[in-house]
């Protein structure tokens, strides 16, 4: 153990960025600091609600204060960004910090920048002057890599950033930290992985019936614990056969409603959302987050507590709530507040009651989460995305059920989302303990949920692929050899099979070696240049071994990039040359515009491009296509929906031909294939970008506002993304005229469809 003496000798600057804090680091948080200021990157794997984010500001005050370095601070969603970046304006003040969310431009040169993860990605890859000299980057909830949908980005930026940028990665508790940190180190260089599975705030977990709340786990005296033997009396309510000891309240209940002649009841009373608010009050549990896997479940379980007459709040605190929510809706017209329920938005927070999930406006979500931290809102009813890194930690938290709609069929609940649902249970600094309940279904298997509430982390596996604008993008700096040796290096191969990593690693090594023999050799002369030539021959043969090797133990992600290659090989955004005698591939024209779109569609964007296939349609009617090209249609949303008139039906018919024309193409390739374009939205958004009211659009699309804003969001990224990449191809020999036409009438879509309240919600 170090002693504090020491320590002062040795961090200074950890020692003078603690004596500001108004609490002592905990051991995890210490080492994570010291690690910092040693020079080395870490990745720190916490329970939620731990003080994780205490070391990324530490990174924050180390690069600024201590090293006049710049650092970036990335988060998987906007909000989370948002959130952050006022945080840090209030501690460096606001010249020092800028935003960067793709929809949000603000200071983008400043020292300390907070942006999304798939804007730093986009800055990697186009070589931003903005990288150099960067001496930090906070990744935070690192764990995301594995989501299947947007895991890649993290795994594109820990591979690409500059060797000499430390990186800060913050995680919930996973179960293969070691594995994660194994990799990391080995692609990255000197990484320590810090580990605390200690909760600061311990979490009991109890099962809300109908009758009253009872804890998951006792001892053998019957008292609440924080794991361990389940409660026999819930094993009994399941209806389970298994004997115990301590179940003699249940069992006498039984018994004695028997003695009154009545049989004991097979079906439990439905628990209503406001008996769940009740019973959390009555409990001294709030403030709590409720969390519904259904926002219209959310709103219905708002309007239910109110409608039986609840009430949460003192008379000064539903003065303070007024002030909050005039704040927000003070620039909103008439029409606009009728049709967003302001006054029944105003109602509940006013009663300390309030929803929280993507269908709602970003300016209200923010306001919910200003009123929760301030604890004026003492119970919100929230969607899962709540979750995901937003800072409202409450005394208790309550899941309806354990089971959710992915979007296809109900799945029971992972250990990982229980654990990240539950993790928001217990304020640190305010409560001694946090709780974690969940209500009572008929069927629930008490020993499932034990199981469930006991694993207290999960694994993270890569969702790592070569995309074609991935591929575009290696190749405009890299041969193809070199971007395989990179892509030998994802998580994804390292979790395949580990060796290849390390070997893949000392292979780009002995490449920047034999870079330098081979321009040692054309400045040399006589025996000199022999001895340089015979070493470049000699190590390019190991190299070329080296590589077979690593094809042959696995090379799975390589090959996906080879049949990638090929695909795009044979769309010409690719071509074979000869130089130096040597066949190369490099990067045409169209490829350098694929290098500029992004997403799940981006080679069906290139080609509908390309073909000339947008021409015909007008600003409103891009705005549209581009609606149906990021649009992810949701379970309900119908089969034939209404379309734009004019020109639109004939250009989404080609566009769909052209769909089937690449879908057939990845299968040939065996590569992933798509989902077919959804013009769900696309008449919604065509009225909208032709000066529709906000209440007219909403009635048509039948999806709430906060639904609408966001994808008026993406569809603005996706027209942003079509005027630059045109812009750059236009400056193509040959390339067509109509290029310019285009990325003017994207400018155009844009302005158009960023108005009235999707302006105001960027700013959110």
């Amino acid at each position: 153990m170090t002693e504090a003496g020491s320590e002062m000798t040795t961090h200074p600057a950890l020692d003078h960025f603690e004596s500001r804090l108004a609490y002592p680091l905990d051991r995890f948080q210490r080492t994570a600091c010291e690690r910092l200021e040693d020079g080395k990157s870490v990745l720190v794997a916490a329970p939620t609600g731990s003080g994780k984010t205490t070391v990324a500001e530490f990174a924050v005050y180390l690069a600024r204060r201590e090293r006049d370095q710049r650092i970036f601070y990335t988060a998987p969603i906007k909000a989370l960004s948002n959130q952050k970046f006022h945080e840090l304006c209030e501690t460096y003040g606001e010249d020092e910090v800028g935003l960067l969310t793709g929809d949000v431009n603000l200071r983008g040169d400043a020292p300390i920048v907070v942006m999304t993860t798939e804007v730093l990605r986009n800055m990697i890859y186009a070589e931003s002057a903005g990288l150099d000299g960067l001496g930090f980057v906070v990744l935070d909830e690192v764990h995301y890599l594995g989501d299947r949908f947007r895991g890649a980005v993290w795994e594109e930026i820990i591979l690409h950033l500059p060797p000499e940028t430390r990186l800060v990665s913050l995680s919930a508790t996973v179960s293969n930290a070691e594995e994660f940190g194994d990799w990391m180190h080995a692609v990255r260089g000197d990484t320590d992985v810090i580990l605390s599975e200690h909760r600061p705030v311990p979490l009991y977990q109890h099962v809300l019936t109908s009758r009253e709340l009872l804890p998951l786990f006792v001892n053998k005296e019957g008292e609440t614990t924080t794991g361990g033997r389940v409660n026999p009396e819930l094993r009994q309510l399941a209806g389970s056969p298994r004997p115990s000891s301590g179940g003699r309240n249940g069992r006498d209940r039984r018994e004695r409603e028997r003695s009154r002649g009545r049989a004991p009841v097979r079906r439990s009373r439905r628990i209503s959302r406001a008996d769940i608010a009740r019973s959390l009050e009555e409990a001294r549990l709030l403030p709590a987050i409720v969390f519904i896997f259904s926002r219209n479940g959310c709103d219905q379980a708002v309007k239910q507590c109110l409608f039986e007459g609840m009430s949460l709040t003192t008379r000064e605190e539903r003065s303070e709530i007024r002030k909050v929510a005039d704040r927000v809706v003070h620039d909103l017209s008439a029409e606009d507040r009728r049709v967003l329920g302001v006054r029944e938005w105003i109602a509940g927070l006013e009663r300390g009651i309030a929803a929280h999930h993507a269908g709602l406006l970003p300016a209200f979500k923010s306001a919910v989460e200003e009123l929760f931290q301030r604890r004026l809102v003492k119970i919100v009813f929230a969607t899962e995305t709540l979750a995901l890194g937003i800072n409202m930690p409450a005394r208790a938290v309550a899941i309806e059920r354990l089971d959710k709609f992915n979007g296809e069929q109900r799945v029971p609940l992972t250990s990982g989302e229980f654990t990240q649902l539950t993790g928001r249970a217990g304020r640190r600094g305010i409560d001694v303990e946090g709780h974690a309940v969940v209500v009572w279904q008929d069927g629930l298997n008490v020993e499932d949920l034990s199981q469930l509430a006991g694993a207290r982390s999960f694994p993270v596996k890569s969702s790592f692929r070569p995309t074609p604008n991935m591929a575009v993008n290696l190749l405009d700096r890299l041969t193809v050899e070199q971007a395989q040796d990179t892509l030998e290096l994802s998580f994804a191969q390292f979790q395949a099979d580990r060796a290849v990593v390390d070997q893949a690693r000392d292979l780009q090594a002995e490449q920047r070696s034999l870079a330098g023999y081979e321009r040692a050799a054309e400045k040399a002369q006589g025996s000199d240049k022999k001895r340089w030539e015979d070493r470049a021959r000699k190590l390019r043969r190991k190299i070329e071994r080296g590589r077979r090797q690593v094809t042959n133990k696995t090379g799975t992600i390589a090959r996906t990039f080879g049949r990638v290659v090929d695909e795009l090989l044979e769309l010409d955004y690719l071509e074979k040359v000869r130089e130096n005698g040597k066949s190369e591939i490099v990067v045409t024209g169209w490829g350098e515009m694929l290098r500029r779109i992004y997403g799940e569609r981006d080679l069906l964007v290139a080609q509908c491009i390309r073909s000339g296939l947008f021409d015909p349609l007008d600003a409103a009617g891009l705005a549209a296509m581009c609606c149906t090209l990021s649009y992810e249609p949701r379970r309900d949303d119908e089969d034939s929906p209404r379309l734009p008139g004019g020109s639109f039906h004939a250009v989404l018919d080609r566009v769909l031909d052209e769909w089937v024309y690449l879908d057939d193409l990845a299968e040939r390739y065996r590569l992933p294939q798509t989902t077919m374009p959804h013009a769900g939205l696309a008449m919604a958004m065509h009225n909208w970008a032709g000066g529709a009211t906000f209440e007219h659009v909403l009635e048509q699309s039948g999806i709430g506002a906060g639904d609408f804003v966001r994808w008026s969001k993406q569809t603005i990224d996706l027209l942003d993304q079509v005027a630059q990449a045109c812009s750059h191809a236009a400056q193509f020999t040959g390339a067509p005229e109509s290029l310019a036409e285009l990325s003017n009438r994207a400018r155009d879509a844009k302005r158009l469809v960023k108005r009235g309240i999707v302006a105001a919600s960027s700013t959110s």
